[in-house]
C-alpha cells in the first residue's frame, strides 16, 4: 500500500540544462516576434513555462498575450529545445540524484512524481538526455497549469489515480530548489523540502520556512531518512 506520495521539481532540482531552456526561449521569441535576447530582462527560477511566457511577452510588447500567442511561443521552445538539450554544453544530473531515485524506486509504499512548472513534452526531452524520466511514472506540469499550486494539485490527482487511494497533505513532499516549489507546497498542505542547488541560497530558503533543508541531496541515507518517515 503505497503511504507517501512525492513530487520532485525538475530544474535545479534533478538536473541543469546549461542554460538550454533560456536559449531555447531566446530563440522562439526572436524569431516569433523579432526581440533578441529576451530572456535577459525574465527570471525563469520557480516559475511554470505558460507563465514564463506571459512575462516576455509583457516585459518586450508591453501588453497582455494575444489569443494563441502563448501556445505559439511555447511550441517554437519546445521544438528549439528538443535541438539544445541532446548536446548543449553544462548539462549535468545535481549531486545525489541518481543514487537517490534509485533507492525510492525499490520502496514499495513510495510513489514518484514530478511537481514542475515545465511543459510535459519539455520534462520528457530534458530527462531524456539523463535517463530519469524512467523513475516518474506521472506528475503536474506547467502545461496543466499556469500557477504552481494548480500544478501540484494535478500531480496528486494523478498520483492518487495510480495508487487507487487518496493521500492526505502531509502524505504529499514536495521536493524543489527554490521559494515557490515551497510557497505552493505549503499551500497545498504538504511537507516541504527544499534544496539548496540552484540559484537560491541556503538561507534564503530557510526564511521560507520549509519542513526540511539541504544543501544538496548527496547524502542519500539522510534524505531518505525525511522522505520515508
Amino acid at each position: 500500500m503505497t503511504r507517501k506520495l512525492l513530487l520532485f521539481d525538475l530544474d535545479w532540482t534533478l538536473i541543469y540544462t546549461g542554460g538550454a531552456g533560456v536559449r531555447a526561449l531566446d530563440f522562439a521569441f526572436e524569431r516569433i516576434f523579432k526581440v533578441p535576447h529576451a530572456m535577459k530582462q525574465v527570471s525563469p527560477d520557480g516559475k511554470t513555462d505558460p507563465a514564463i511566457c506571459r512575462e516576455m511577452i509583457r516585459v518586450h510588447l508591453r501588453r497582455e498575450p494575444l489569443e494563441g500567442e502563448i501556445e505559439k511561443l511555447c511550441r517554437g521552445y519546445l521544438d528549439r529545445l528538443a535541438e539544445e538539450i541532446p548536446h548543449g554544453p553544462g548539462y549535468k544530473v545535481l549531486p545525489g540524484i541518481p543514487e537517490l531515485l534509485q533507492e525510492l524506486s525499490q520502496i514499495d509504499d513510495v510513489l514518484l512524481g514530478l511537481g514542475t512548472g515545465n511543459l510535459e513534452e519539455g520534462v520528457k526531452i530534458k530527462l531524456a538526455r539523463a535517463d530519469l524520466m524512467k523513475y516518474f511514472r506521472f506528475g503536474g506540469y506547467g502545461s496543466d497549469a499556469e500557477e504552481r499550486p494548480q500544478v501540484l494539485r494535478t500531480a496528486v490527482k494523478r498520483g492518487e489515480s495510480l495508487a487507487k487511494k487518496t493521500f492526505s497533505p502531509r502524505e504529499v513532499v514536495v521536493i524543489g530548489d527554490n521559494s515557490r516549489d515551497v510557497q505552493a507546497g505549503q499551500v497545498i498542505g504538504a511537507v516541504t523540502l527544499a534544496v539548496a542547488s540552484g540559484p537560491m541560497k541556503y538561507e534564503e530558503l530557510a526564511a521560507t520556512g520549509p519542513d526540511h533543508l539541504f544543501h544538496d541531496l548527496s547524502d542519500t541515507k539522510a534524505v531518505l531518512n525525511v522522505l520515508t518517515i
